[in-house]
């Protein structure tokens, strides 16, 4: 049974930083794509940053310049670096992969493009 598990979310002051981890149990290959979504309190759930098996990531318009995704294929391990945070980034964060272990070009950010998801983590960022 393939399992992704989060960690790493916590509070901090607007313009400070967090580093989200994803570690994901039983997959026998990795994934294609591995992304990060979040949902804000009355909000639907939108992508943050998405990454193929390459390393070529593609980030939501409001997180560009601040937030770095990284993986590590061998340890089947997921990252999202947040800088400069503000309060509007205050979301319950997903970490989320595809069920396809080949493909082209960038992934894109779309909940219906991924089949395994984490539990989340809380990211809270006061002002």
């Amino acid at each position: 049974q393939v399992q992704l598990v989060e960690s790493g979310g916590g509070s901090a002051q607007s313009g400070g930083s967090l580093r989200l981890s994803c570690v994901g149990y039983g997959y026998r290959r990795s994934s294609y794509c591995m992304a990060w979504f979040r949902q804000a309190p009355g909000k639907e759930r939108e992508g943050v940053a998405g990454i193929n098996l390459g390393g070529s990531a593609t980030y939501a318009d409001n997180v560009k310049g601040r937030f770095t995704i990284s993986r590590d294929n061998a340890r089947d391990l997921l990252y999202l670096q947040m800088n400069s945070l503000r309060p509007d980034d205050t979301a319950v964060y997903y970490c989320a992969a595809e069920e396809a272990t080949e493909g082209l070009g960038d992934c894109m950010l779309s909940e219906e493009d991924y089949f395994d998801w984490g539990q989340g983590t809380q990211v809270t960022v006061s002002s």
